[in-house]
């Protein structure tokens, strides 16, 4: 069994806490998958711009969250840079913490090409394909206790679809904020959500 995924967005690389967060999560040993932030953004506005598909626009935004894990990646030396199943085993193997370069298993992932599926779902899918025990998805806003994927979604919190990829999960996911060290410590400490 892997450890717990937690999902870091974008807009935590404009956090003062970066440095901290990652601290917490190499010293729980988690596997951290990456949002796509500006570089992600930088994409859509393209999109509106130049008016390509959908189909594109996936594979970018993959693209983007693979520029973030380079970033992160090269914050925290620490954590193993996995870009495959093999390479998270060795990680795992090792007992080091790892951070998600997402090209090479996300573009080959069977979920629907557009916005609707963003890092938020691409996080849980990961989560369903090394078989993490949880998923935290950790943001910069403030989140209520509880909820469910259908309630953060509405709320705007995660994608549109998260809820319908949760169902196939058999994990516990927790989304929480604001990214403060103290939150994710707890987040990742006792489990929020058991999926049914």
């Amino acid at each position: 069994m892997y450890p717990c995924v937690v999902k870091f967005g974008g807009s935590l690389l404009d956090s003062r806490n970066l440095g901290a967060l990652l601290e917490v999560a190499g010293a729980r040993g988690a596997v951290v998958a990456p949002g796509g932030g500006a570089f992600a953004d930088a994409v859509r506005v393209a999109q509106r711009e130049i008016g390509f598909s959908d189909r594109a626009a996936h594979a970018m935004a993959i693209l983007a969250m693979e520029q973030t894990a380079l970033l992160l990646a090269d914050l925290a030396p620490s954590f193993a840079l996995c870009a495959t199943s093999e390479e998270f085993t060795g990680a795992f193997a090792a007992r080091r913490p790892a951070i998600w370069r997402p090209a090479a298993m996300a573009l080959r992932a069977d979920v629907p090409a557009s916005w609707d599926t963003t890092s938020d779902s691409l996080s849980l899918w990961l989560a369903m394909k090394i078989g993490a025990p949880r998923l935290v998805i950790l943001k910069s806003a403030e989140v209520q206790p509880g909820g469910s994927p259908d309630s953060w979604s509405a709320a705007g919190l995660v994608d549109a679809g998260l809820p319908t990829l949760a169902l196939g999960y058999r994990g516990e996911i927790a989304c929480v904020g604001p990214a403060e060290p103290a939150v994710l410590a707890a987040a990742l400490a006792a489990p929020s959500r058991i999926a049914a």
